[in-house]
């Protein structure tokens, strides 16, 4: 007969546990979703991290205008050199025709010297050195033939050089490329960054540049007060004056005027309207003048941040006037913003 007996319920124990346990998967798979999908940065976020790759993109566009500056560099001591082999080759054959017509006159006369005839079929350097050859021929032919060997030697010379010149002018070429690359996917990296904003979000940022470059473009349209700091020097003077002239140009990578400018670019360009020149990287004008301390410098300073890879005109009141990043254009901003204060530069002062 079957039972008719009551199934047994289960413990308050047990369903406690039960209810403990489902809580835990529910809390297990809602950890687990979150890994799998990262909550999504936020603006202030992507704006620290797309400013810190404007850094790295500028500090190898200095790298790349170092290179580039070394290339030109170099191209123009090959130039030289070749002009020279050129030159030399040219004398050479005009002693080789001396002598050749000094050969021929023999010849008519019924034989060729027995020393020029060995010059004419061979090389000249072995024979040469010998002093029992110089002694067999006239005063005459031996001075020339003793400018040839010069010449020769001279040439062999300036070949080596300027081959030598050539393989250091293929690996600058090369570095080149690389920082070209290094630079141009730093900031494919920010634009990837910055693609992850919403469309709110993208237009926030573009506001606060907009705010920046019209602040930029009053401070420049009324002439920057810039306290009682007096400018360094005339020449500071004249420089920051002529920077003040590009406020609202672009910043270009490698552009140094007079309409589009990378930061180096834009002192280069200001201190040469001054009538000072300046060389083209961050890297070698911190050596254009004399260092000084953030308490000492003046309008018309060059100052440097960021290991280097920034440089931009000090104008007074903690403010810089720069040549920012791309996407940007030149214009005041505060030292604060800039990054980390290396040191200035005083130009002629």
């Amino acid at each position: 007969m079957a039972s008719h007996r009551r199934p047994k319920q289960p413990s308050r124990a047990r369903v406690t546990v039960l209810t403990v346990t489902a809580a835990a998967a529910v809390a297990l798979t809602a950890q687990s979703g979150a890994q799998a999908a990262p909550a999504k940065p936020k603006i202030d976020e992507v704006k620290s991290k797309v400013d810190a790759l404007h850094h790295e993109a500028e500090e190898a566009t200095e790298q790349y205008n170092q290179a580039d500056e070394r290339r030109g560099e170099l191209q123009e001591e090959i130039d030289k050199l070749q002009d020279k082999v050129a030159r030399g080759q040219q004398e050479l054959n005009a002693l080789r025709d001396k002598i050749g017509s000094v050969a021929s006159a023999q010849y008519r006369s019924g034989g060729i010297d027995p020393a020029l005839q060995l010059f004419l079929s061979g090389d000249p350097d072995t024979y040469l050195d010998k002093a029992s050859a110089i002694d067999q021929l006239s005063a005459q032919q031996a001075d020339v033939l003793t400018q040839i060997q010069a010449k020769q030697r001279t040439l062999a010379q300036q070949r080596a050089e300027a081959t030598e010149k050539l393989g250091d002018l293929e690996s600058v070429r090369k570095s080149l490329g690389d920082k070209k690359r290094k630079y141009q996917g730093k900031l494919a990296e920010a634009q990837k960054l910055l693609n992850t904003l919403t469309q709110a979000e993208k237009d926030r940022i573009a506001e606060e540049e907009r705010a920046k470059e019209q602040r930029a473009s009053r401070a420049a349209g009324e002439r920057l007060d810039l306290g009682k700091e007096a400018p360094a020097s005339g020449l500071g003077a004249a420089a920051l004056s002529a920077a003040a002239t590009r406020v609202g140009m672009p910043y270009v990578s490698g552009h140094e005027g007079p309409s589009s400018f990378d930061c180096s670019g834009l002192t280069q360009w200001a201190y040469g309207q001054a009538g000072a020149d300046l060389s083209r990287v961050t890297y070698t004008q911190q050596n254009d003048g004399t260092k000084i301390g953030r308490s000492q410098l003046k309008p018309g300073d060059l100052v440097f941040f960021n290991n280097l890879s920034h440089v931009g005109l000090y104008a007074g009141n903690n403010t810089v006037l720069h040549a920012p990043y791309p996407g940007a254009n030149v214009r005041y901003e505060a030292m604060g913003y800039l990054g980390t204060f290396q040191f200035g530069v005083r130009i002629g002062g």
